[in-house]
C-alpha cells in the first residue's frame, strides 16, 4: 500500500517507512484507562532519557542527521517522537488530542520511531513517498490554510492528495477524528533505523488503538 518513488531512493537507498491497519476503532475524545497509562509510559521515559543526553541518544541522533540531510533545522522542528520525550522531560503537559492520536504518540515516545496515522476513508488508492512538485499545495494539521511546496520535499501523497511531509507533519485532510473507522499508521523511517525498529513501533501503535478504541 506504501511505494517509494525510485527518484527517493537513488538519493536514500535505506530509507524506508511501513505502515498498518487497525479497522474497527472507535476514537473517544478521552479515556480513562488511557490517561493512566500515559503515566507508566511517562515514567518509563524519565527513568530511559535526560533532557541533556536525549539529542545524543543513538536513535535520536539518526532522525536529526536525516532532518539535517532534507534541509529542516532538528533545533527548530524536532523529530515528533524526540519532541513528545522532550515535553515528559520538561514536566509539561502532552496535547489531548483523542484516543486515538494520544495512543499511537506513546508508542512513538516508546519506540523511539516517529509516527504517522491516516483516516483511511479519506485515502484514495494507494500511498507514494516522493519528491514534491514546485507549486503543490500542502494542508497540515494546525496550519491556517494551505502554504504552496518549494519542491524537492519529501511528501506521502495517495492517488488525489499530498497526505504528510515526510517525516513531521500530517495533513488536515486526513487527520484522525471522533468519527474515525480505520485508521493506517505509518512508522516513519530513516537511514540507519532498522526494518525490526519500525515493525516495533507499528506494534506498539497497533496495540495501544486497539486497546484504548
Amino acid at each position: 500500500m506504501l511505494v517509494i518513488d525510485d527518484e527517493v531512493l537513488v538519493r536514500f537507498p535505506d530509507l524506508n517507512a511501513k505502515i498498518a491497519v487497525v479497522e474497527g476503532v472507535r476514537v473517544r475524545g478521552e479515556d480513562a484507562g488511557l490517561e493512566e497509562f500515559k503515566e507508566r509510559v511517562f515514567a518509563e521515559v524519565r527513568m530511559r532519557y535526560t533532557l541533556d543526553g536525549l539529542k545524543n541518544d543513538e536513535r535520536m541522533r539518526k532522525y536529526r542527521d536525516f532532518f539535517w540531510r532534507i534541509g529542516i533545522d532538528p533545533t527548530k522542528i524536532r523529530p515528533a517522537s524526540e519532541a513528545l520525550i522532550r515535553r515528559v522531560l520538561q514536566g509539561k503537559a502532552l496535547p489531548k488530542i483523542n484516543s486515538a492520536v494520544d495512543s499511537y504518540n506513546l508508542a512513538s515516545m516508546i519506540s523511539g520511531v516517529p509516527l504517522a496515522a491516516f483516516d483511511m476513508d479519506t485515502i484514495v488508492g494507494k500511498l507514494c513517498m516522493r519528491f514534491s512538485r514546485r507549486g503543490e499545495l500542502f494542508f497540515g494539521i494546525g496550519m491556517e490554510g494551505p502554504k504552496s511546496l518549494s519542491g524537492g520535499e519529501i511528501v506521502v501523497s495517495d492517488e488525489d492528495k499530498l497526505v504528510a511531509i515526510y517525516p513531521y507533519r500530517d495533513s488536515e485532510d486526513t487527520k484522525i477524528t471522533l468519527k474515525t473507522e480505520k485508521i493506517i499508521v505509518m512508522a516513519c523511517g530513516v537511514p540507519g533505523i532498522s526494518d525490526n525498529d519500525l515493525d516495533k513501533a507499528l506494534g506498539y501503535a497497533v496495540e495501544y488503538i486497539r486497546r484504548f478504541c
